[in-house]
């Protein structure tokens, strides 16, 4: 306060000859006294307010991943209508199982291969923070266990994806192979690629050095970097092409096909499910995009919040009325499964770009998204490729276009708002705005997002096809990749669970399933 008190006295003495000096220091004393009560409290203040915005970041963190995870039920539900009741235990199971084994999975090594930054950081794997050891060092020192559960709802949801497609037939050791080798390696170095961002080096600079080689806030590649908001290829073209190399080496369900090869009909057993595993998803996604932004309490995370629930919102509802049309078109019926299917695939496809599009932008890519799907839906029946949810098409093929989509109709603006990329200078509104890289179909926009999406699609799908597909060949080079016959025609309940799903009646004490 002494150097307050002096100035004071300095600058009062120059203006005012009718107090003497004593009065003058004893008025100073009194006002240094109260501006250090006043910046006390306002220091006070400023400290409780970063407690409660960081209180208020962990609520939302916590809250949307666990949306995200209720996704579980949804995928549970969904599988369950979608396959032959005789099916339905194994197929539950393996939900449930995904989520335990992407825990462990994502704490061994998940996590640290995704987000960790040790000695050794680079664009393509992480280093650090294996069994979350020396987590809040490795971590900034920020208290980020709220993120760790966050991220570990995404990898389960990864993880669980592949189990539609290759449902039915699927020996279940290969199965927990799969669920371990995608929530422990292929998904996390996916991760740290496309989401891990710039960090402060060993001496505490934030750098553009260190962070995922196709992360956009680094803008590593052609000075871009690829825009994946919320996973449409981290999360969902990573399970999809994970099923779809399962799908290709476990062959089709017997009697999926002719002896002429045409297709024959395997439906679901229950179309009340698959309407309740769809709106359960549905419900999820407002934690897996809104929630993908991370925090709430700047005026722009809030914007991108809701802004992605809205372009969310949208693109699932034209990828319905899409699919539905197709449908009506194809057989002259309406299909309630192909609604279900197509809301799921808006879904799928807007993840990449919910933060940076236009509400009518949303539109456009669930739409569009809707006739993908039943194009390649289409193809696969003609090569023979049986995907019993299909999740290849929906999850691979819409998250890969809706990846694509983000390098069409990104906009600057929001770009700015959710990467701070492209902003104006507060201190220099006049000036012009830094360049980055936006939508192609955008004046000015360039072809380098457009570029980046295109090399992040090419990659991820060699990365997935090549692990995945290289574990499935060594599990059907030692025939264990499917069931016997006998087994698949009495059903996986009665075979591999010790019986049915449904138990109506009892004959001889023993439950017997519809």
């Amino acid at each position: 306060m002494s150097s307050c008190v002096s100035d004071f006295v300095a600058a009062f003495g120059n203006v005012t000859n009718t107090l003497s000096p004593d009065n003058i220091n004893a008025i100073a004393s009194v006002y240094c006294a109260r501006e250090d009560t006043i910046n006390a409290n306002l220091n006070t203040l400023t400290s409780s307010l970063g407690d409660v915005a960081n209180g208020v970041n962990t609520s939302f963190l916590l809250s949307t991943g666990a949306l995200v995870f209720v996704m579980h039920a949804g995928f549970a539900m969904l599988c369950a209508g979608a396959i032959r009741s005789k099916n339905t235990m194994n197929i539950l199971l393996q939900t449930v199982l995904d989520a335990a084994t992407s825990a462990i999975g994502w704490y061994i090594t998940g996590y640290a291969f995704a987000f960790g930054y040790g000695d050794h950081r680079n664009g393509f794997i992480g280093d650090a923070m294996f069994t979350a050891h020396n987590f809040m060092v490795n971590n900034g020192g920020a208290p980020m266990w709220q993120f760790w559960f966050f991220e570990w709802a995404f990898a389960a949801t990864a993880t669980t994806i592949p189990a539609g497609a290759v449902a039915e037939r699927f020996n279940f050791y290969a199965y927990i192979s799969y669920s371990l080798l995608v929530s422990s390696f292929i998904y996390p170095v996916v991760v740290h690629w496309v989401w891990a961002g710039p960090v402060a080096d060993n001496s505490g600079n934030v750098t553009t050095h260190y962070g995922g080689w196709l992360n956009y806030s680094r803008g590593y590649l052609f000075k871009s970097g690829m825009i994946d908001y919320a996973g449409s290829s981290v999360v969902h073209m990573v399970g999809g092409l994970t099923g779809l190399m399962g799908c290709l080496f476990v062959g089709p369900r017997l009697g999926r096909f002719d002896s002429s090869g045409k297709p024959v009909d395997m439906p679901g057993h229950s179309a009340t499910l698959v309407v309740l595993g769809t709106v359960l998803l549905w419900f999820g996604w407002y934690g897996f995009n809104p929630g993908s932004q991370l925090s709430v309490t700047t005026n722009f995370n809030a914007q991108v919040a809701g802004r992605a629930a809205v372009t969310t919102t949208l693109a699932g509802a034209a990828g319905c009325i899409s699919c539905v049309i197709n449908a009506f078109i194809r057989n002259k019926n309406w299909d309630l499964v192909a609604g279900c299917n197509g809301a799921l695939v808006g879904f799928v496809a807007i993840t990449a770009s919910a933060n940076v599009v236009e509400p009518w932008a949303a539109i456009i890519c669930g739409y569009v998204g809707g006739i993908i799907f039943d194009g390649v839906c289409a193809l696969f029946l003609k090569l023979k490729i049986d995907d019993p949810l299909s999740a290849a098409p929906m999850h691979g093929f819409c998250g890969a276009w809706g990846v694509f989509f983000a390098g069409l109709l990104a906009r600057k603006e929001y770009i700015c708002h959710a990467y701070g990329r492209g902003c104006a200078d507060p201190a220099n509104p006049g000036a012009k705005l830094p360049w980055s890289p936006y939508g192609l179909f955008y004046y000015g926009g360039g072809g380098r997002l457009i570029a980046s999406q295109v090399v992040g699609i090419l990659v991820i799908a060699g990365w997935v096809c090549f692990l995945s597909g290289s574990l499935f060949a060594v599990l059907k080079a030692f025939g264990k990749i499917r069931i016997s016959a006998e087994e698949e025609q009495a059903g996986l309940d009665v075979s591999k669970h010790g019986g049915s799903a449904y138990n109506s009646d009892t004959k001889e004490g023993k439950a017997m399933g519809l």
